[in-house]
């Protein structure tokens, strides 16, 4: 950015969020910034000299789960500039939302169903088929998914969901998640011994958050995917990676196996990713797709957020006629410059 700009732009300063390359980019670029907490009760008044506020919050903190998005909405109706903004996060980590979201849009979303009637999930069991995928409403990194193969394991899965509902953390899964990460050279074996003591400890959210119940959904399983597509849409900017499933797995969110070679990409999913964030409008998306039986991309899901340096080793990136660029690039800060240039709301 090489004109000056007169906005103000006030951060929550994360560390290891997008907040760390915000701050910089500002520096580096002499956009005028101040950091805030956006979790003191005075935080509106400490805007009251900003233009904008920029937060990357996580799902994964109870505290910003309790009220970031009704904060960054606020904001955005007085008029203030914000990242995320509504369009942006109001369904971040929220299946249920997507599902509706994408259905509504009629975008090419892996077929998915949701019930809220005990009964009527059980009716549906006996008549559909399976295997089908077992989501919880939030989670990343294929947290809380389980593959479901039988009608018997489905009822289970509908009795809980129904009765003492699932834990926000789910111990034996995270435990199997660090073995399987330390036995591919990829985690050390302290992190086993972590993985073991969340056996007996649980995470400080899963403690202050309810169990999910009340529902059940499922998505139809796509089988033969040894990986996913997951593409990230910025204004009129785009990349991708390719990410393999475990092994013996069919989950390939959080495997830690990536390719970045832009020949690994199917270049349809990249422009399925544009055409659905025209009618979306987000400041910034991440797609993830697979493939059906007859080889057209589906979506599985969305997020605004995602790891800040596993996209380093990107190779370069697409404009918005899918025209290549090579070459390193700072998604962090096309999301600064493209605040800027955001009009003030009247």
């Amino acid at each position: 950015m090489s004109e000056s700009t007169s906005i103000k732009i006030a951060i929550h300063d994360r560390s290891g969020s997008f907040s760390d390359r915000w701050i910089e980019y500002c520096r580096q670029n002499n956009i005028p910034y101040k950091l805030v907490n956006c979790y003191q009760s005075d935080i509106i008044s400490q805007l009251t000299d900003c233009d904008a506020l920029m937060w990357h919050y996580s799902h994964t903190s109870y505290r910003d789960v309790l009220f970031a998005k009704q904060l960054l909405y606020a904001l955005q109706m007085a008029g203030k500039k914000v990242f995320p903004d509504f369009s942006t996060n109001w369904h971040f980590d929220d299946k249920l939302g997507q599902k509706y979201l994408l259905e509504a849009i009629g975008a090419p979303f892996v077929p998915s169903y949701v019930f809220y009637d005990r009964n009527e999930a059980l009716n549906w069991i006996k008549s559909t088929t399976f295997p089908k995928v077992f989501k919880l409403r939030g989670g990343a990194g294929s947290i809380n998914v389980k593959l479901v193969r039988t009608k018997k394991q489905a009822l289970q899965l509908v009795r809980k969901a129904f009765g003492r509902g699932f834990s926000q953390f789910d111990r034996l899964a995270y435990l199997k998640e660090r073995y399987r990460k330390y036995k591919e050279g990829k985690n050390s074996f302290l992190g086993v011994c972590k993985g073991i003591a969340r056996v007996l400890i649980s995470t400080e959210f899963a403690k202050m958050n309810s169990p999910e119940k009340g529902y059940v959904y499922f998505q139809d399983f796509m089988p033969n995917n040894k990986f996913d597509i997951r593409v990230i849409v910025i204004g009129n900017k785009a990349f991708a990676i390719k990410r393999m499933t475990r092994r013996g797995d069919f989950r390939a969110s959080g495997s830690g196996n990536i390719l970045f070679d832009k020949s690994e990409i199917d270049e349809r999913c990249v422009q399925i990713a544009f055409d659905v964030n025209k009618k979306l409008a987000t400041q910034s998306i991440a797609f993830d797709f697979v493939f059906d039986k007859n080889n057209s991309p589906l979506i599985v899901e969305l997020s605004y957020g995602y790891a800040v340096q596993a996209y380093d080793f990107c190779p370069g990136y697409w404009d918005a006629e899918l025209n290549w660029h090579w070459g390193k690039f700072n998604p962090q800060a096309w999301m600064v410059e493209n605040l800027v240039h955001t009009p003030l709301q009247k």
